[in-house]
């Protein structure tokens, strides 16, 4: 797959780390888009954004006079604003279904990620196993489509892909011989041009 790059006057505010940041880079690296992009620091963050976000965190899309602090937002403004190639479905239908997924996702395997990472070890242990067991539970989805819930490559892919990334990070081991459709849908989604393309270098160091 080629990446063509698009004029534009964006910069993209983006957490080095952070799985959010990440669904939104992976977006603008499908479209192609020009963009400039600052690695945030959470311990020094660049004063212009509180200027831009109320809320002084990340991701946060600016282009031109607009300001974006919501994930799912840029990502549905960005394949809006750059319809080639779309990533939600034409019909109204199927782009419901499609946001009714991402929506589960962000209520279901969001919180779980964020408690791996930041709860004490109990929680941290007990969200880990619920994420491992939901994660093989999806696997025959992928013995009949490519991608999730389709057999082409959506939003909704763009917010599983950072979180299957974090994997190793994440202290979850999947056991390989029980779950082959999901890791062949894994490494469809890893060996992207686009996917690569958006990686900072900090996740490029989360898998060998």
């Amino acid at each position: 797959m080629g990446v063509v790059a698009k004029r534009s006057s964006m910069t993209f505010y983006s957490g080095s780390h952070d799985h959010y940041s990440h669904r939104v880079r992976i977006v603008l690296a499908e479209k192609g888009v020009a963009v400039d992009v600052v690695e945030v620091d959470e311990d020094n963050r660049p004063a212009e954004l509180a200027d831009l976000n109320p809320y002084n965190s990340v991701p946060t899309l600016l282009d031109r006079d607009l300001v974006l602090y919501e994930s799912k937002v840029m990502m549905e403004y960005l394949d809006e604003r750059f319809p080639h190639p779309p990533l939600l479905p034409v019909y109204p239908v199927a782009r419901a279904q499609s946001r009714l997924w991402m929506h589960r996702i962000e209520r279901e395997w969001c919180p779980l990620v964020e408690e791996i990472l930041n709860a004490g070890k109990k929680d941290a242990e007990r969200a880990r196993k619920e994420l491992r067991e939901s994660l093989v539970g999806i696997t025959p989805i992928f013995d009949d489509m490519a991608f999730f819930m389709s057999e082409e490559f959506s939003l909704v892919d763009c917010c599983i892909a950072p979180i299957l990334w974090r994997l190793p990070i994440l202290g979850i081991e999947l056991p390989e011989k029980q779950v082959p459709p999901l890791m062949g849908y894994m490494e469809r989604l890893f060996s992207r041009d686009a996917f690569k393309a958006s990686l900072s270098e900090a996740e490029r160091e989360m898998r060998p």
